[in-house]
This record gives C-alpha cells, sequence and structure tokens, in this order.
C-alpha cells in the first residue's frame, strides 16, 4: 500500500509486497488442510443419500421459534442430532418438548449477546464430542423506532446478537467444525440473515438491516477463509415468514406483503426446513459463500 510522495509517483512496490505477503501467509496457513483429506472417486448418490443428515450433530441458535424452529426440524427430520439454543429456560423446555417427535433434540439456555455466554454454550456442545458437522447462526434481534430517538443502545443489541455472536460462535467452535469436515463432506455453516439486508424495506430498520448486510458480508469473509479447512459457509437471506418478530407487521400488512411477492404468499415452515437440509447435506457440499433470499422472489424481483 502506497502513501505520500510515493503514491504520487505510481509506486506499487509496497502493494505488491503485501500482497504477496498475503498469499504466503494464507498457503501456510491452509496447506496442510488441503491434502489430508483425499477427494474419493465420483460417484451417484441417490435421493436418500443426498439429503440424509443421519449421525450429524447441528447447533441451531435461536431455535426454540420462528426461523430457528423451522430449520431445526427440518435438519431432525433428516437424521440429524441437534442442539438447539435460547436465551430463556422455559422456551427451551417448551421446543424441546414439540421437536423430540422429530428426533434427538437437546436445549441449551443460553444469552448469545454476550461473548462469556457463547463460550460456554460452545463448551457444551463441543463437550458431547464427534466434532459438531452443522452451525446454524440463527439468534438474532430487532429494534423498531423512529430515527429522531433512536437510541445508542439499539444498535449495541442489534449488533452485538445479529453480527459479533455468530462471528464468536464459529471462532469458539472452529475444533469441533474441523473435526466434522472432510474434503468430500465439509462441515457447514449457515448464518441466517435477511432480505432487509439486500434490498431497502419500506419499513426502515436501521441497525437491524444494517446488521444483516454486515453478517451476508462476514459470510463471504469465512467462506474464503474457510474453504480450505473443509468447511463450508452459507447464508439464507429470509422474507416473510410468521414468526414472532413478524407478527406485528403481517397482521397490519400481511395481505399486502403477500401480494408484493411474485408467489403471491409469505414463507411455510417447509420452505425454511427444506434450504437448511439442502445446506446442510450432500447435494449442498460445493455451495459456499452465497446469500440465498428464501423470499418469493421479493428481493430479486424488486423495481
Amino acid at each position: 500500500m502506497c502513501t505520500g510522495e510515493s503514491c504520487a509517483a505510481g509506486d506499487t512496490t509496497g502493494e505488491r509486497q503485501w500482497q504477496t505477503l498475503e498469499s504466503a501467509d494464507r498457503t501456510r496457513r491452509h496447506t496442510r488442510y488441503e491434502s489430508d483429506t483425499p477427494v474419493t472417486e465420483t460417484r451417484f448418490s441417490t435421493h436418500a443419500e443426498l439429503f440424509d443428515l443421519t449421525g450429524k450433530r447441528a447447533l441451531v441458535t435461536g431455535g426454540t421459534r420462528g426461523i430457528g424452529l423451522m430449520m431445526a426440524r427440518g435438519l431432525l427430520q433428516a437424521g440429524a442430532r441437534v442442539v438447539i439454543s435460547s436465551r430463556k429456560a422455559d422456551a427451551c423446555e417448551q421446543a424441546q418438548a414439540h421437536l423430540s417427535e422429530f428426533g434427538d433434540v437437546h436445549a441449551i439456555p443460553a444469552d448469545l449477546s454476550r461473548h462469556d455466554e457463547c463460550l460456554r454454550l460452545a463448551e457444551r456442545v463441543a463437550a458431547d464430542g464427534d466434532g459438531l458437522a452443522i452451525l446454524v447462526n440463527n439468534a438474532g434481534a430487532n429494534w423498531g423506532e423512529p430515527i429522531e430517538s433512536f437510541p445508542d443502545s439499539a444498535w449495541d443489541k442489534v449488533l452485538d446478537l445479529n453480527v459479533k455472536s455468530p462471528f464468536w460462535m464459529v471462532q469458539a467452535l472452529l475444533p469441533a467444525l474441523r473435526e466434522a469436515g472432510t474434503a468430500d463432506d465439509p462441515a457447514r455453516i449457515i448464518n441466517v440473515g435477511s432480505i432487509d439486508g439486500i434490498r431497502v424495506s419500506s419499513l426502515p430498520t436501521y441497525s437491524y438491516a444494517s446488521s444483516k448486510a454486515a453478517l451476508h458480508q462476514l459470510t463471504r469473509v469465512l467462506a474464503r477463509e474457510l474453504g480450505p479447512q473443509h468447511i463450508t459457509v452459507n447464508a439464507v437471506a429470509p422474507g416473510p415468514f410468521q414468526s414472532k418478530m413478524m407478527a406485528a407487521t403481517l397482521s397490519e400488512f400481511g395481505d399486502a406483503i403477500a401480494a408484493s411477492s411474485p408467489l403471491r404468499r409469505i414463507g411455510r415452515d417447509d420452505d425454511m426446513a427444506g434450504i437448511a437440509v439442502f445446506l446442510a447435506s450432500r447435494a449442498g457440499s460445493y455451495l459456499t459463500g452465497a446469500v440465498i433470499p428464501v423470499d418469493g422472489g421479493i428481493a430479486t424481483t424488486a423495481g
């Protein structure tokens, strides 16, 4: 990177040196992952094998309601053993009871807006052994208030939970994810963003929209960094779904929102369950760094 007179003279030596050092450092850090698990010969999987998650361990944060509950149910039905987490212990108990009919599920209460709580949850999950094949970072928060009175605390709360927490969880669970991932079957990280991070909503959500756009970019950065370590990183960007966060909006504007979608409806539980299973299964093993709108076409067809 050039500064001062060297920039004016067009000297790019420093920039070239920086790029060379960055490339060498990346090679050094990732070389041991590139050949430690050989790629097996290509074969055709059966339909069942493409989406089978039997024996895989998954963690879904914010998994007691809404989007997280939908995704947890899908993973369970595909055969995964799932840990869900939420801030409230009673919500964890209720969700565990509800999901238990679909498979092996365990709930751990944790306030993931706090770094120490992220570490505690990660330690609990890692202590069970066998690595972690699937991490779904879904816990999130919103804050609606007019711009004139929008407080600093709204930024702190939303950014801590929507951006910092997913990074903290990835950071703490990297050893478990590395243990589970192979070249043919990488470990999976699925971040839950929002179409508000893709397009500008008619209802201003200052910290929420900003946080989701940041999470989408964090997804891309992590995908590049962790791909050589046999870990894929993707994000889903949900549109309108029935959830506590969307309840008031859908109650007042649900019909209009559905009418604005090319598919003329809001999201259903199976829509989120399906994308979770796809990204976590063999079917999605060659996809990384993607931000997938699950919104009936609202964001991608917006004028």
